[in-house]
């Protein structure tokens, strides 16, 4: 149920990472006003992400999708109906439209993580969360298709109007996960606020396991700082750079997406044989050559073949590093860790929009491309150093 929630969440969401941001600009907005909506959405993301993951490990994981299920309903009918800032705005913060969340339930993803980890052993977690990753990507592949439905509706829907369809999109996946979700059930045993007087608490691991989150919350910062400056406002580098309109944005991104949920396949196979972090550092690592070339390309199809195996390689370990932060701590405590992981790369990855849209509405087009290859550069070294001990994958069991 779980993993068909995914799926049915993400068409609407690969649809509004292609179309939204063009939505936005044929209603007038400026680059670093669609910047400042996007961080302002990240930021409240990452508030969410802040207590969300905590207090489900505490009253259980599926009343809070369920509740975010109907606030991402409610926001699409809204942006279904008008395209007045004072109800789009608002839409657009609670349903998280055009942020790119590859199907997950957005701010309550570290929900989701612990909830799926429950029935799963530590050495099983890289290849069924990489599975989880991939049916996202498929679906997000198919929305970003479908994103390019304004030109088809050019004839009866003009201009800005055009987009309007494509958060039906959205509402549809909405109701879809809001019956697959109340289907499924939570194995979750909520945790006590108060521990038994005669349990003392196993205060090393505690204090081992926050260490750790410490470490993955630096570490996770940097990753969310170059996410942020490369990832929401894609499509409209590729409008800007190369004057493309959604006809021939929404295949690139759709392939993109497509290739990315068979790299996430492949990633979760490479960490059966080479553990996570290598899998990690190596695919990464050979993305992180690819950004620092896509600005080079002169062509657009150049430009796109260059994305589409950037993304495979960079996205496509998403799932793997999801399966190592549920592995650093106790069953009781994955709420924590996902949330510690989501909220260090939510936090930073909110200035990412507005920076990059600042950068291009000065008419540096190549910048956020070079500062987040910094970032990223960074986040492959220190991964490796600080995770590779803990990496569950290395590790075989006592026979």
């Amino acid at each position: 149920m779980l993993l068909a929630a995914r799926g049915a969440r993400s068409i609407g969401q690969g649809a509004l990472i292609v179309g939204f941001a063009l939505y936005l600009d044929a209603l007038g907005w400026r680059a670093p006003a669609i910047g400042a909506l996007f961080t302002a959405g990240l930021l409240a993301d990452a508030l969410l992400v802040s207590v969300s993951g905590p207090l489900s490990d505490r009253f259980g994981r599926k009343r809070f999708l369920l509740v975010y299920e109907v606030l991402h309903g409610l926001s699409a009918t809204t942006a279904l109906m008008t395209a007045d800032p004072h109800w789009l705005i608002p839409a657009a913060l609670v349903g998280g439209f055009g942020r790119g969340a590859n199907g997950s339930s957005g701010p309550f993803a570290p929900v989701e993580l612990a909830w799926l980890s429950q029935p799963l052993a530590a050495v099983d977690r890289g290849r069924v969360y990489s599975a989880n990753m991939a049916i996202g990507f498929s679906g997000m592949a198919v929305g970003a298709l479908l994103s390019g439905l304004p030109v088809l509706l050019d004839p009866w829907l003009s201009g800005a109007a055009a987009f309007r369809p494509l958060f039906g999109l959205s509402l549809g996946g909405a109701l879809c996960c809001l019956i697959l979700l109340a289907c499924a059930g939570d194995m979750h045993r909520p945790r006590a606020v108060t521990r038994a007087p005669d349990t003392p608490p196993d205060t090393a691991t505690h204090r081992a396991e926050n260490a750790l989150l410490r470490r993955l919350f630096g570490i996770n910062a940097l990753n969310g700082i170059a996410i942020g400056l490369v990832g929401p406002l894609m499509a409209y580098w590729f409008a800007v750079r190369f004057g493309r309109s959604p006809a021939d944005i929404a295949p690139v991104m759709a392939l993109a997406y497509l290739v990315t949920a068979v790299s996430s396949v492949w990633a979760g196979r490479l960490v059966r044989t080479t553990g996570i972090v290598n899998a990690v550092v190596w695919m990464r690592g050979a993305g992180l050559l690819l950004l620092l070339a896509l600005p080079l390309m002169p062509t657009f199809w150049m430009a796109a073949c260059v994305h589409i195996a950037r993304s495979a390689l960079n996205r496509g370990t998403a799932g793997a590093r999801q399966a190592l932060t549920v592995s650093l701590v106790r069953a009781e405590r994955r709420g924590v860790a996902t949330s510690t992981a989501s909220m260090a790369i939510q936090l930073p990855r909110a200035a990412g929009p507005l920076a990059a849209g600042l950068f291009f509405g000065a008419g540096y087009l190549s910048a956020p491309f070079y500062v987040a290859g910094v970032f990223f550069g960074s986040y492959l070294y220190l991964y490796r150093r600080v995770f590779a001990a803990h990496d569950p994958n290395r590790r075989r069991p006592a026979r």
